[in-house]
């Protein structure tokens, strides 16, 4: 509840500031490279799925250089385990099998925007940007994943009981907008989205019972996984400009 609370009085003073000046909507989509870290090893393979988005952006009537952004967010974060297959008889490769681990999250990204210009068009221009970011999982596909229901080792795979619905992290990138009018546009993102809590945590599980060797056991050790995403957006922007009259 308390985080509920910081979300929303976050929104609040963002909003109470962009109602006295100009802003931008920006209408997001792209394609997603989900990268995981599993008790601290990077030998995951990445999950290749999809975003979109839509942000708001403070606009200073006369020097737009600079501005604050508010961005919600759905992202598909995981990764994936690639079995590959050779023919017995040739060596050659054969079919391919991905196993996908998705987790489907809302973002909530707040952050600050610089531009420049691009110096080869007066109707585009370069940016950077940064902020903090809140996800929340809705939900994932670990339970329904075939291959742990048949392994003689269930437990090497994510339990359920281990997900983590809240998360936090943060957001860097830079891209290129563009004009096509006065108040329509486009542009295109580069974004590194790294989480600082896990998104999967479990304590150690002594004494599991092995299915496939009645009689014995074994432990399963702690595990924490952490999601990275690495994002190309493609987006539409709309300008909503405030003029003052005196």
């Amino acid at each position: 509840m308390l985080r509920l609370f910081s979300i929303l009085s976050c929104l609040f003073v963002f909003i109470g500031q962009t109602t006295a000046q100009s802003t931008a909507y920006v209408f997001n989509v792209g394609p997603t490279a989900g990268l995981q870290k599993w008790d601290n090893s990077s030998g995951r393979e990445p999950l290749f799925q999809y975003h979109a988005s839509f942000a708001m952006e403070s606009i200073n009537n006369e020097d737009d250089r600079g501005s604050f952004f508010m961005q919600l967010g759905y992202h598909v974060k995981g990764s994936a385990t690639r079995y590959r297959f050779y023919n017995i008889i040739s060596g050659l490769p054969g079919s391919t099998y991905t196993e996908k681990f998705k987790f489907n999250n809302f973002s909530l990204v707040l952050g600050a925007k610089q531009r420049f210009d691009l110096g080869i068009s007066g109707n585009s221009r370069y940016f950077y940007f940064g902020g903090i970011r809140c996800d929340y999982t809705y939900s994932t596909n670990i339970d329904n994943l075939p291959n742990a229901s048949s392994s003689c080792n269930p437990a090497a795979y994510p339990l359920m009981g281990g997900v983590q619905r809240w998360m936090g992290g943060f957001s860097v990138g830079g891209g290129i907008e563009f004009s096509f009018s006065e108040l329509v546009g486009g542009q295109i993102q580069l974004s590194i989205n790294p989480d600082v809590t896990p998104q999967y945590r479990q304590n150690a599980i002594p004494n599991v019972i092995d299915i496939c060797n009645p009689g014995y056991t074994y432990d399963v050790p702690e595990r924490r996984i952490r999601n990275t995403t690495v994002e190309i957006s493609f987006g539409l922007r709309l300008l909503k400009k405030v003029v003052y009259v005196d």
